[in-house]
């Protein structure tokens, strides 16, 4: 039966009355929009009464969401119990999870993104009870996209203003090595590539405690440092027959992916571990290359305070007498820059250079363009300023020489 007036969305005319299960609807024809919904008799709430309400009120929504609740639920139980995490781990998911499906912003997304955020929930609940649980581990038992993982774990954080601790770098490396093979005998893994699970997690993170001091993680991601980190540490404990063991080898017989900057990384690593041993006078005769020197590797990180703070102290005593001299053009050398070969040697084949970030020492040829914002209200000079913005402005008498060495040098 045509009806009058026209669909908001096309601008038809073509509108008709259609019977959906009993409950007359008028829709377009040509776009199928439902412009009204009829009337049911049967009721949830008010069925005795024989109210009449639409069908979004009726019996059929109700335990429609009650259907996806409670798959919701089965699934974050069962991932909890994967993990064998605690009961209060799994009470506090479940509360998470069903506090998100009464939000409207969870009504209407899509079906895998529903799937993701049990598993969100669960992953939040670990990381307030600081349980280390990486985004990654979740992704695999799940078989889901990190990309796709984060956005729903977000507007999850956003949507019920939860607070969620970081994962500290010391819990990272002991979630990520205990998912390695090499810990224990397995198949496919030569003996003398088999490792003692705690002299590893020693090592490995004295390595990355060195990389943190280097300004090596500082704005990276944790993964690829604490990889390169880890095979240091693997071929240091026993180098005779790991030295000839490349990254990519030890990530497939270990059962991890080899992240791309991992070589990167590995290669800062690797400098750094040169410069420290330039400052030892008993590995200064032994000529040290990127493989030996991780033959020296427990000696170095021992002394790994003092040999940063050396190396570092030395470029700047460099810098004030040159300075002093009145030889601070770029375009002249130093008379004495010849006499101390290995000493200047270290970093990158010349003189050491001070710890810094790695984007003040090799700034991008090209910056990228910044993404264009919308115009906002012109500052005054009366905003409130928060107290962690604040805390960047303040720096102590160390800092301040510090950052005054630093702009001397670039």
């Amino acid at each position: 039966m045509a009806a009058r007036g026209r669909c908001p969305e096309c601008g038809s005319a073509a509108l008709v009355e259609d019977a959906h299960y009993a409950q007359q609807q008028l829709v377009c024809a040509a776009c199928g929009c439902v412009l009204a919904e009829g009337l049911l008799t049967t009721t949830y709430t008010d069925e005795e009464h024989l109210r009449e309400v639409a069908y979004s009120q009726s019996t059929g929504q109700k335990e429609q969401l009650s259907r996806c609740l409670q798959r919701g639920i089965r699934r974050v139980q069962d991932l909890c119990k994967v993990l064998q995490l605690p009961a209060v781990f799994e009470e506090t998911a479940v509360s998470y999870f069903q506090r998100a499906l009464q939000l409207p912003s969870f009504h209407l997304v899509s079906l895998e993104k529903k799937e993701l955020l049990g598993g969100c929930c669960v992953f939040v609940t670990c990381r307030q009870h600081n349980w280390p649980l990486t985004m990654g581990t979740i992704c695999s038992l799940l078989y889901a996209k990190q990309d796709l993982f984060a956005s729903v774990y977000l507007s999850l954080q956003k949507e019920l203003g939860l607070s969620v601790p970081a994962l500290s770098l010391a819990d990272l490396v002991t979630t990520h090595l205990n998912s390695f093979r090499l810990l224990q005998p397995a198949a496919g893994v030569p003996a003398p590539f088999l490792e003692d699970k705690e002299r590893l997690l020693a090592r490995t993170l004295a390595i990355v405690e060195l990389a943190s001091e280097a300004w090596l993680v500082t704005g990276r991601h944790p993964v690829p440092v604490v990889t390169a980190a880890a095979f240091l540490a693997w071929q240091s404990l026993r180098p005779g027959p790991r030295l000839s063991c490349p990254l990519a080898r030890f990530c497939r017989l270990a059962g991890v992916d080899l992240p791309p900057p991992a070589h990167l990384r590995l290669k800062e690593l690797l400098e750094i571990l040169l410069g420290m041993a330039s400052q030892l006078a008993w590995l200064r005769a032994f000529h040290l290359d990127k493989k030996t020197v991780v033959k020296h590797i427990g000696d170095l990180l021992q002394h790994r305070a003092f040999l940063l703070r050396k190396a570092f102290c030395q470029q700047d005593g460099q810098e004030q007498q040159d300075m002093a001299l009145g030889q601070g053009s770029p375009g002249q050398a130093s008379p004495d820059k010849g006499q101390d070969s290995m000493a200047g040697k270290g970093w990158r084949g010349g003189t050491l250079r001070p710890l810094l970030p790695p984007c003040l020492l090799h700034p991008r040829k090209r910056p990228r363009a910044a993404a264009p914002s919308a115009a906002g209200p012109a500052p005054t000079g009366d905003e409130p300023i928060s107290d962690s913005e604040l805390e960047q402005y303040l720096r102590s008498p160390e800092e301040i020489q510090a950052f005054r060495k630093a702009q001397a040098w670039l």
